[in-house]
């Protein structure tokens, strides 16, 4: 009994770890506005980050041999996405970024592979699915990042529309998750072919990956038949 007791709270996370990532990730969308003022959020903001990065590991179940690889790309992971370095240009900003990349193409990669391989369809299935699609985002941005770094005029902020005139880095998380949903970031426009050929990759992924894999997730869910027969007298 005690042995069932004890096991119950690390099978519920083993169960639910998309969804626990999904959350981490959704969070740290939600509290980038608040990543560059000293307050609660500044803090909460670096907490959440930094756990989506860990938990994408445990959430990923990457195989032993890739193990060591992704912990090494998480160290600067986690530096990309906690120090938020300034969009001035200099070799290590951009080697993080680098890495950090190449962290969530092999996070996105190995994902993608738990999910779309599976013959039953689950809720867990179709969040982690989400959690690919939000993957997706924060690379592109980190990819918006790095063009501007490289090519200082690539995006071109309206001044009417801005109260700066160089982009950070929650312009680009902004304008990366406008573009792949196909809303357009009012106020922030691609300059450089190098902006806008990443632009319009993004935006035919968006809409290729709502239209064509989601859909086919959530066609093909079923609820759990013995939680269905168990509700029945």
């Amino acid at each position: 009994m005690t042995t069932a007791i004890s096991s119950a709270p690390e099978s519920a996370l083993t169960t639910h770890r998309f969804f626990l990532l999904f959350v981490l990730l959704l969070g740290t969308l939600c509290l980038y506005p608040y990543s560059e003022t000293p307050s609660f959020g500044y803090y909460a903001f670096r907490i959440v980050a930094a756990s989506a990065t860990l938990i994408s590991v445990y959430a990923a179940k990457i195989h032993r041999g890739l193990l060591v690889l992704a912990i090494l790309l998480a160290i600067p992971t986690l530096f990309q996405r906690i120090l938020l370095h300034a969009t001035d240009l200099t070799s290590l900003s951009v080697v993080r970024v680098v890495l950090s990349f190449l962290f969530d193409l092999l996070i996105v990669v190995v994902i993608f592979r738990h999910v779309f391989a599976r013959d039953r369809i689950s809720s867990e299935t179709i969040f982690g699915a989400l959690c690919i699609y939000l993957l997706v985002g924060f690379s592109f941005a980190g990819l918006y990042g790095m063009v501007s770094d490289l090519q200082s005029k690539a995006f071109f902020l309206d001044p009417s529309a801005n109260l700066h005139a160089v982009p950070n880095r929650f312009d680009f998380i902004y304008y990366s998750f406008t573009t792949m949903t196909s809303l357009g970031a009012a106020g922030m426009i691609p300059v450089s072919p190098a902006a806008r050929s990443i632009t319009i990759l993004e935006t035919i992924f968006g809409g290729l990956y709502l239209a064509v894999l989601i859909a086919r997730l959530i066609g093909a869910y079923r609820p759990n038949p013995s939680s269905a027969t168990s509700t029945t007298p």
